[in-house]
């Protein structure tokens, strides 16, 4: 699994989350809502420091990671980061 992050998701999570060099933002899976991979289940961002990493990907300084307890929902795709340029928001898809 990988984690890709577009420049304009970068430039929201900078934005929206206050990110700041050297900081850390987690995927996680959350109950509740829906995705294309599990019902019932869909994916939170969260500013916070690791305790597992299961996969991570570091741009500019900052560090986007999933830790091992969530990587099943993911079902061996990869996570593309994008940004809705309409609804001002990250967008997801899980890609083979």
């Amino acid at each position: 699994m990988n984690i890709i992050i577009s420049e304009k998701a970068q430039e929201w999570f900078e934005r929206e989350m206050d990110v700041e060099k050297n900081d850390f933002i987690r995927f996680y899976v959350r109950y509740g809502g829906s995705s294309p991979l599990h019902d019932s289940f869909s994916l939170g961002v969260n500013k916070e420091d690791p305790i597992e990493v299961a996969v991570k990907e570091t741009i500019k300084n900052v560090t986007y990671f999933v830790e091992a307890n969530d990587i099943w929902f993911f079902d061996g795709h990869d996570l593309h980061v994008l940004y809705d340029d309409t609804l001002d928001e990250p967008k997801y898809e899980y890609k083979k």
